[in-house]
């Protein structure tokens, strides 16, 4: 009987625990491989989602106060690795419509911050410094070595070691957000 629980167990971390780390897993599937959730901290019934955020994102907000978009996926469906640069384009106008603020924020396989050279875990609002090219659009470079160029440097996300997975948050959304008609852009492999 021991044996059956320890075999009980693996198998509920393989094939339950695990697969919650990836947001793929859950909730509504956007274009570009990006997700969401429209029931956060209200979950009700809905015991699968309630525990896959525990699990992946241990607490968020009200869909009012902050929406969440989760990202593992490239442009072309494979998963986010260090071994690779990504860059994610905001068209002229087109970062996330918010009254508050945004950030597209970086996090390892596991879901924690991994220290990084310029100690950067996140890009968006409070960044003064992002560069935007000369058609007025705001392109993140997320890779685990600076960029020469030092225009893409400002615009920097330092990548983990290994998967990793983006989070872009849009505090205090507007309508587009909160009504699905705005949608993060791809995140494409360069």
């Amino acid at each position: 009987m021991k044996q059956a629980m320890i075999e009980a167990a693996k198998n509920a971390e393989e094939k339950l625990v695990i697969p919650l780390f990836q947001f793929r897993n859950y909730g509504q599937q956007l274009p570009h491989h990006w997700s969401t959730i429209s029931n956060e901290s209200a979950f009700g019934t809905d015991y699968f989602t309630r525990t896959a955020v525990a699990k992946s994102n241990i607490l968020v907000n009200a869909p009012d106060e902050t929406k969440y978009f989760y990202q593992d996926l490239d442009a072309s469906g494979a998963r986010l690795n260090s071994t690779n640069r990504y860059t994610v384009t905001f068209a002229k106008d087109g970062a996330p419509p918010v009254n508050g603020f945004w950030s597209l924020s970086i996090y390892n396989q596991h879901h924690f911050f991994i220290t990084n050279p310029i100690n950067r875990f996140s890009v968006g609002t409070k960044n003064k410094d992002l560069r935007l090219a000369v058609d007025g659009s705001l392109t993140i470079h997320v890779q685990p070595d600076a960029p020469k160029d030092p225009v893409q440097r400002a615009n920097w996300l330092p990548a983990p070691e290994g998967d990793f997975s983006l989070y872009l948050r849009a505090y205090w959304p507007k309508t587009p957000i909160t009504d699905g008609s705005w949608t993060p852009p791809p995140v494409e492999r360069q």
